[in-house]
Order: structure tokens, then C-alpha cells, then sequence
């Protein structure tokens, strides 16, 4: 079975949530704390075996491009300072792995920039993930906990989180057959958003896959959904009609950028972990409350 080495990673939106600072900067690099989003999702990958990782990009998207790249300057800078330490991390930036970046052409939708990665993927599984999620705190990263179920069972594998009613208004909910395992399920499909009354169970699907290769040619025919653009999430019901597909129930805490209030809730949820910030932080809260 070939591994799992290349993600392609959607940067190409215009972040329309975060307008006005998107007007020029990526949404993707809106700090988490000290680090953008975009390099929790990098880290998470290449903590996961990754060694590609290949950024679909768009018009004003080149603050990605340049964060994982070397900037001389700077490191040159940090290294007559004496902050070597600060020079050392900046420079890790650009070893993590290889990385590709590739124009999004074609309709809008987190298919486009799937089928826009083919010729760099080639014939062989690969992972997908947005670059405005990330998980932490789990025994092994989110990817890796995909990777080994793909492993195990040679088929395509899905993000899974268990939620409540409000998460089966917001998520799309999948449709079970069996339990293969602990937190591992077979399943039949995927229903957007159905809600606690129509919902098949309480698995709610995530950004996060590992996908074959099958899945361009059905991309290719797959018809414009919702807004008039390609959605991932319907080429992905398809392959599941032509074989067996797995949601494995992540162990980690779902961390999400997408919105002005997620992202205000991760900084804070994140800085409360953070050794040096916590203490200053809850006290900063407490005060305010």
C-alpha cells in the first residue's frame, strides 16, 4: 500500500468573514497567538508523517507563500542580535517539509483547489484539510489517527467528532452501517446540516480526508451544488456509493478559525493553555467579567 506523503491544503477564499483586514492579508495568517492558522495546520500535517504539503492559493495569497519561506534578511538580523534561539525557529518554518504552491483556476468551491493539486498528486492517496482548522491535544495528530485506519483498511477516511443538537444543525451528520472499531465507523453517506430530528446519528463530518486517487475523475464530473460551485463533500458521496468508506472519531479538541467569534474563542482557549499566558490571561478575564 503506497503512504500517505502529500495534503493539499484550500488558501485560495477571500475570507469574507474577516473583511476588512482581508481586503489584504490572507485569513489564513491571522495570528493564534504567536503563529498564524495556517502553520498549526502545516505542523499538524507534518507531525503526521507528511512530507508534500501543496497550498492552493489565490489572489493575495502571497503572505503564505513567503511565511514558509526562508527570509535571509530577518535571520540575519536575529543572528547579530544574539536571538538565536528566535532565528532558529523562524528558519524551522521553511524545512518542515516541501511545499508546492499551485493557482486555483477554475469555479469557485473546496473542490476546484482538489482537482486544481492532480498533476502534483499523481496516482496515489493523499490527504485534504482546510487551512482554517486544526486539532490539539490528542495522543497522535488528527492526520495520523486517519493515516492508520486508511492503512488498516485501504479505503477512504473521514474526519468524525461526536456533537449534540446544535452541532447536528451546523455539521454534516453521517449516515452509519456498522462500527468496525473503537471510534471507527463504516458509513453510507453524508447529510448536510439535518438536525436532531432528521440526523442518522450524532457523528458530525470535519474538514480532514484521506482520499484516492478515483477521486479527480469524479470531480471532474461532479455538477455545481450549492452557490453554483464545486463542493468536495458531493464527490466524496459519490465515491461512497462505489466502495467502502470509514469517519474515524478524532481524538484531539477540534480548534476552528472560520468565523470572527471562532477565532476569538481559539486564541483565548489556546492562551490558557500556554504556560507563560495563562496565568495573565485568566486573571485579565476574570476582571472583565
Amino acid at each position: 500500500m503506497q503512504k500517505i506523503r502529500k495534503v493539499v491544503i484550500p488558501v485560495a477564499g477571500y475570507g469574507t468573514r474577516f473583511l476588512p483586514v482581508t481586503k489584504a492579508m490572507p485569513k489564513e495568517m491571522m495570528p493564534i497567538i504567536d503563529k498564524p492558522v495556517i502553520q498549526y495546520v502545516v505542523e499538524e500535517a507534518v507531525d503526521s508523517g507528511i512530507t508534500d504539503i501543496i497550498l492552493v492559493t489565490g489572489a493575495s495569497k502571497r503572505a503564505v507563500e513567503d511565511h514558509f519561506d526562508y527570509n535571509h534578511d530577518l535571520q540575519n538580523w536575529l543572528k547579530k542580535q544574539g536571538k538565536e534561539e528566535l532565528r532558529e525557529r523562524v528558519k524551522k518554518i521553511a524545512d518542515m517539509a516541501n511545499f508546492t504552491y499551485i493557482r486555483q483556476k477554475g469555479p469557485y468551491g473546496n473542490g476546484t483547489p482538489v482537482l486544481c493539486a492532480e498533476h502534483v498528486i499523481g496516482d496515489e492517496p493523499f490527504a485534504v484539510v482546510w487551512g482554517d482548522e486544526f486539532f490539539t491535544g490528542g495522543k497522535k495528530p488528527r492526520l495520523k489517527q486517519l493515516i492508520d485506519a486508511y492503512e488498516k483498511y485501504g479505503d477512504p477516511v473521514l474526519t468524525g467528532m461526536r456533537v449534540g443538537a446544535e452541532g447536528q444543525r451546523r455539521f454534516g451528520i453521517v449516515d452509519p452501517v456498522a462500527q468496525v472499531e473503537k471510534n471507527l465507523w463504516q458509513v453510507k453517506g453524508i447529510v448536510e446540516k439535518p438536525g436532531p430530528e432528521k440526523a442518522k446519528s450524532d457523528i458530525a463530518a470535519l474538514g480532514g480526508y484521506i482520499l484516492p486517487p478515483e477521486i479527480f475523475d469524479i470531480l471532474r464530473k461532479t455538477k455545481r451544488g450549492k452557490d453554483g460551485e464545486v463542493w468536495l463533500v458531493d464527490a466524496i458521496a459519490t465515491l461512497g456509493k462505489t466502495r467502502p468508506m470509514y469517519i474515524k472519531i478524532v481524538d484531539g479538541t477540534y480548534r476552528d478559525t472560520g468565523t470572527v467569534e471562532a477565532w476569538l474563542k481559539t486564541n483565548i482557549a489556546l492562551a490558557l493553555e500556554d504556560k507563560n499566558l495563562k496565568k495573565e490571561i485568566r486573571a485579565f478575564i476574570k476582571s472583565i467579567l
